[in-house]
């Protein structure tokens, strides 16, 4: 063997035997998947001690890389994580647990779009929050993307959204102290198959600061056991509270066990509520009040509210509606802690103004399947083939001065104690059964072809 070879041979087995470093915080492709592990980037699961400037440090790197940042199986603890811009946190669903370690947030973001939370569970070990915080608090950026994730004991909301594009996805949220979701002034959100468990005040909010196109889809969660520790009249307790959001849908949504409403709508315009299954309310199941304009509530299923549904409020704007194809039973549920007893729950439908209500099925009320207008709030509602079954009253109508015009056509009403079809002045019966005579003398009424057993 010549020299030449010999040194090569030589060469060939030094570097062989050579273990050359890698290069610092370099960015490996993971075993779970393309992405940076972050355990080579000296965040380590289990390790009892606050790993927030190990973290921030990581997401950071793998932000800039434009690569998720993945987290290994097992407990990390954090606080006041910022998300940068291109952001990507990634767990194993079930088993990545970030706790909040105490600050503003957990995770925090201001004007970065494309931002991503996945398969983490994120436990706000009930740690208070500052007012008006999520444990997830983010702000002003498109692109959101929260997927996968539990959320649980957050000591304020569990997600707070301001002005954020995106979507929140699968994602479960538990024991929240105030909302599980809130999203404010939004720029294109859907909500969508997660599950809220267990809030203090509020499941999903959608607000705005004032009165505009919103457009956000809260569709397909479940949600229930949502209470109102903070009181109120109405702005606490709600399972989706939509409120001077327009074009907001709120669609196929399983809600359960809510101190005040499933869905409330309080001036907001164009809302679409339908197809969702709802029973066990404190008060309205489904409301759409105030200085509203159109809405659309059809084919939903509630059983078990002191008022099904309602759309009131011609006093302060509200009007124009269709209420159609809902089943409405069991408003017996007892009224809720410091209301007026003279509120007049127990009613199946209620409408005000420019509504048609057509096709629904109201059974087993304890004051009026039906309320048509309220004193002079009345005008343009054209109540037709719909069902009313077992109630004291059918349809109750407006008859007080200055009522408007109502159409009464072709319903079906049976088993009613006092009168199938009877005229109000307010939350007083002062006429007998328009249903068998006396409905001329009303001029501003036309009730015609109803069937009556």
């Amino acid at each position: 063997m010549d020299m030449t070879r010999r040194k090569l041979l030589a060469w060939s087995s030094l570097a062989a035997g050579l273990a050359l470093p890698a290069p610092a915080f370099a960015a490996p492709i993971s075993a779970r998947g393309p992405g940076i592990d972050a355990i080579q980037l000296g965040v380590r699961p289990g390790n009892r001690g606050d790993q927030s400037a190990a973290l921030q440090r990581a997401i950071d790197h793998a932000a800039r890389l434009r690569a998720p940042l993945v987290l290994a199986p097992g407990a990390y603890v954090a606080g006041n994580l910022h998300l940068p811009a291109g952001a990507q946190v990634v767990g194993t669903r079930g088993a990545t647990t970030i706790r909040f370690s105490g600050g503003a947030s957990l995770f925090t973001a201001d004007g970065s779009d494309n931002l991503s939370l996945s398969g983490l569970t994120l436990d706000g070990a009930t740690q208070p929050l500052p007012d008006r915080r999520g444990l997830v608090h983010l702000q002003t950026g498109r692109g959101l993307r929260i997927a996968d994730c539990e959320i649980v004991n957050a000591g304020g909301h569990g997600i707070a959204l301001f002005a954020m594009a995106g979507e929140v996805i699968g994602t479960s949220v538990a024991d929240a102290a105030e909302a599980a979701m809130v999203s404010l002034d939004a720029r294109g959100l859907v909500i969508a198959r997660n599950v809220v468990r267990g809030a203090g005040n509020n499941g999903i909010l959608v607000w705005r600061s004032s009165p505009g196109h919103d457009g956000t889809m809260v569709i397909d969660n479940r949600i229930e056991r949502i209470e109102a520790r903070s009181g109120g009249s109405g702005q606490n307790g709600n399972a989706v509270s939509v409120y001077r959001a327009g074009g907001v849908t709120v669609r196929g949504n399983q809600i359960r066990t809510c101190a005040f409403s499933a869905v409330r709508g309080n001036a907001a315009s164009s809302i679409h509520i339908a197809d969702n299954t709802i029973a066990d309310m404190g008060e309205v199941a489904i409301y759409s009040e105030f200085g509203f304009e159109g809405a659309l509530i059809a084919n939903n299923s509630i059983d078990g509210a002191a008022i099904g549904v309602a759309v009131t409020n011609f006093n302060e704007g509200g009007r124009l509606a269709v209420v159609q194809g809902n089943i409405v039973r069991n408003l017996t549920r007892p009224r809720p802690v410091g209301t007026d007893p003279n509120d007049g729950f127990g009613i199946g439908i209620a409408v005000e103004a420019d509504t048609a209500v057509t096709g629904n099925v109201v059974e087993t009320a304890t004051t009026a399947a039906y309320f048509v207008g309220f004193g002079k709030y009345l005008r343009d509602v054209s109540m037709t083939g719909n069902v009313a079954r077992r109630a004291p009253i059918g349809v109750a109508v407006s008859v007080a001065p200055g009522a408007g015009s109502a159409l009464i056509a072709n319903n079906v009403i049976s088993g009613t104690s006092i009168g199938a079809i009877v005229g109000m002045n307010g939350a007083l019966a002062v006429t007998g059964d328009l249903a068998k005579d006396g409905a001329q003398r009303f001029a501003h009424l036309s009730i015609v072809g109803n069937s009556v057993s």
